[in-house]
C-alpha cells in the first residue's frame, strides 16, 4: 500500500462540515428574501401587462375588461393572469393595471 493517494476520513469529515456551514449560512437568507423577489417580480408583470393593455387599446380602440381577456385575444399567455405571488391582476376603466393582494 505504498504510494496511494487519497482523501482521508477526517479530511471528508471536514469538507461536509464546511459545506453544512455553508448551507445554514444561505439557505435562511434565500428564504428571508423570498417575499421581496416576490414582490419585485410582480412589479415588473404589472408593467408588462400594461404594455399589453396599451397594445390593445391601440389595436381595438378601447381598454380590455380583465386580464383573461387579454389572453383570450392572445396579448397574454393563457394562465399568465396573475402575478407570480399569485396576487390577481385588475385592469380599471383607463386601463390602469393593479395588483389585487390574494385573501
Amino acid at each position: 500500500m505504498k504510494n496511494e493517494k487519497g482523501f482521508t476520513l477526517i479530511e471528508m469529515m471536514i469538507v461536509l462540515l464546511v459545506i453544512s456551514i455553508l448551507l445554514l449560512i444561505t439557505i435562511p437568507n434565500v428564504t428571508k428574501h423570498n417575499s421581496k423577489i416576490n414582490t419585485t417580480g410582480c412589479d415588473a408583470f404589472i408593467k408588462m401587462v400594461q404594455a399589453e393593455v396599451q397594445s390593445y387599446y391601440m389595436d381595438k380602440k378601447k381598454y380590455p375588461e380583465t386580464a383573461a381577456s387579454l389572453a383570450e385575444e392572445g396579448y397574454l399567455q393563457e394562465g399568465q393572469t396573475t402575478c407570480p405571488n399569485g396576487d390577481a391582476i385588475a385592469i380599471s376603466t383607463n386601463g390602469t393595471v393593479t395588483a389585487q393582494s390574494a385573501p
